[in-house]
């Protein structure tokens, strides 16, 4: 059928089952249903070997509201921020993933993943999330995007919760824009810079050399917010002495009869 309609086939699809689009490559099936066989090179198509890259890359990546819109200063539309994001990510060996996953039907399945773009935006954008959201939020977040991506990937698309979820992610991505420079190299990614007009961080309250904080004034908050962890752990030795007295009494008592 693809031959009639001439839909190209990889030579590798007769080997392994393979689904592509814009957002990322799945690979699976074949020798890969051997948990312990290492994937050789045949089944990557969008990610070079680390082994043959040569040169680190910086890469900037510009946020509006929580949406990648520039990349190394040249604004693109989202469909052309992906295919950039895998370009420039791909070539650097970024973005091979290789997980077992827990299927609907309770069967464990080995997959393989190239998404390049996806790996590299998605690091950044939780960069600058981690600049500008509270420690509350953040950890809100969390089981707000669990619990997102679980409803996908169980097809429940419109499932309410799903837009009640939407209200919670687009009202915090209001603050999130700005910058975050990132530094590729031979299948590695990291974040090394990043800058945002919402940013909660402070260098001048942070500074070891700021002299305007006394550091006395803490001592009254820590000595009361692990107060009731203290009073239990006080508790839990009186509980214990208790028992160890009784514990000698008993056995007085029944060395003596």
């Amino acid at each position: 059928m693809p031959k009639k309609h001439n839909i190209p086939v990889p030579v590798e699809s007769k080997k392994y089952s393979i689904d592509e689009n814009l957002w990322g490559r799945s690979i699976e099936g074949g020798p890969l249903e051997d948990p312990m066989y290492e994937p050789s090179e045949e089944v990557f198509a969008w990610t070079k070997n680390p082994k043959e890259c040569v040169e680190e890359e910086y890469v900037e990546i510009e946020f509006e509201k929580g949406v990648p819109i520039k990349i190394n200063g040249n604004k693109l539309n989202a469909v052309d921020i992906i295919r950039e994001s895998n370009k420039l990510a791909g070539r650097n060996g970024v973005g091979r993933i290789d997980i077992i996953e827990d299927r609907i039907l309770g069967l464990k399945s080995r997959e393989n993943y190239e998404c390049p773009g996806a790996v590299m935006l998605i690091k950044a954008h939780k960069a600058l999330e981690q600049l500008v959201l509270t420690r509350e939020e953040l950890k809100f977040k969390e089981l707000v995007d669990s619990t997102y991506a679980d409803l996908i990937y169980r097809g429940l698309w419109h499932e309410p919760l799903r837009e009640d979820l939407d209200g919670f992610i687009d009202k915090t991505q209001e603050r999130v824009c700005g910058k975050v420079i990132l530094k590729l190299y031979a299948g590695s990614i990291r974040v090394v810079g990043r800058e945002s007009p919402y940013a909660l961080y402070s260098k001048d309250l942070v500074s070891f050399e700021d002299k305007d904080m006394d550091q006395r004034e803490i001592v009254g908050m820590v000595k009361f917010h692990g107060l009731q962890a203290a009073l239990y752990e006080s508790e839990k030795k009186k509980i214990k002495k208790k028992k160890k007295k009784l514990k000698n009494i008993l056995q007085i008592h029944k060395n003596s009869s």
